[in-house]
């Protein structure tokens, strides 16, 4: 049996080798055109050995259509990408609804493509809290509590530092500790807690642990429910090729729950209260908008659904015990739409 079973291991290490081998000379071959019909490699593209392109990489619509434009000598004027029929399993993507490029395949390839061309400024990079004042509703010795307004960030991101964290910092250079004991999306508005000391950061961030904390978000969705409440259980992960939205994976998802109850329906539109049970990454934005959730993206959902002036939703209410006196507070945030 020894002798089969080495015989196998050297087999499955052969296949190996001989796989890795054509995959690399395929990423070798597998070449891409500019405007000036300079052409690169996958692995030129990606540039790094320790990283493979992913699966799949180049197979999109926007790689195939810029390489025909630029082989046939044509000059792109523009280029929007709709998806087309039933929404996968896992990501959300709804008939007919325009989506960006993704992060991790496409944008190292289209970096490439389009470089030279002359293009619109990068929204996502721009600075939108920059004219906003971030409104403090309630202030003592140990906590604070701000209204965040929407495409306000909680913490510094990648390409823009001002954010609720960097504008309390400054206003309270005393404080210690990590100030912000929990996060709301960028495009969502509403209540933030934070602390100014580590003794009742801590205090609160096991609260939030223990589920002990209420919260209740007011949302609007686009388009008609037909059940007045219910529960969603769909287990969340982050799209590792299109960061930072996320998928619904029952294999490798975190488990995400949500209680939901309808407020009123109106001109084709519902408004909704979400009770989060669990805190994952864009949760009730993933629950409203996939077919196995609501199948109604939040109105204004520039990820999950479409996008308009803003995003259409607001963290209202939070209730939790005081850290020193332990008295049960609460606060009351009424949406602006």
């Amino acid at each position: 049996m020894a002798a089969f079973d080495d015989e196998i291991a050297s087999i499955k290490k052969e296949r190996k080798e001989k796989s890795n081998y054509l995959q690399q000379t395929l990423f070798s071959k597998y070449a891409f055109l500019n405007h000036k019909k300079e052409s690169r490699s996958l692995l030129d593209i990606f540039n790094n050995p320790a990283i493979k392109p992913p699966a799949g990489s180049g197979d999109c619509s926007a790689p195939k259509l810029l390489q025909h434009a630029f082989l046939n000598d044509l000059t792109p004027i523009c280029m929007a990408e709709f998806w087309w029929g039933i929404s996968p399993n896992s990501a959300i993507r709804k008939h007919k609804n325009f989506y960006p490029a993704c992060q991790g395949r496409c944008k190292p390839i289209l970096t490439h493509m389009l470089g030279g061309i002359e293009m619109d400024e990068n929204l996502l990079l721009e600075n939108l809290a920059e004219n906003q004042e971030l409104e403090i509703v309630y202030e003592d010795n140990v906590l604070l509590i701000v209204n965040k307004p929407s495409e306000f960030l909680s913490v510094p991101g990648k390409n823009i530092s001002d954010s609720v964290y960097t504008r309390i910092k400054e206003k309270y250079p005393k404080a210690t500790g990590p100030l912000i004991v929990h996060r709301i999306d960028m495009s969502t508005s509403g209540i933030l807690l934070l602390t100014k000391t580590k003794e009742a950061h801590k205090v609160l961030q096991s609260q939030f642990i223990k589920r002990t904390i209420k919260k209740r978000y007011v949302a609007l969705l686009d388009g008609d429910l037909t059940e007045n409440s219910g529960t969603i259980k769909l287990p969340l992960r982050v799209d590792l090729d299109d960061r930072p939205r996320q998928l619904v994976d029952f294999e490798y998802g975190k488990n995400a729950e949500t209680n939901w109850q309808i407020i009123k329906k109106e001109n084709g539109k519902t408004k909704v209260y979400f009770y989060p049970i669990t805190g994952r990454t864009h949760q009730l934005r993933v629950h409203a908008a996939h077919k196995d959730g609501l199948n109604t993206p939040i109105v204004g959902d520039d990820l999950y659904g479409k996008k308009e002036n803003r995003l259409h939703l607001h963290a209202e209410f939070i209730e939790f015990s005081h850290p020193e006196t332990n008295k049960i507070m609460s606060f009351t945030i009424a949406a602006d739409f």
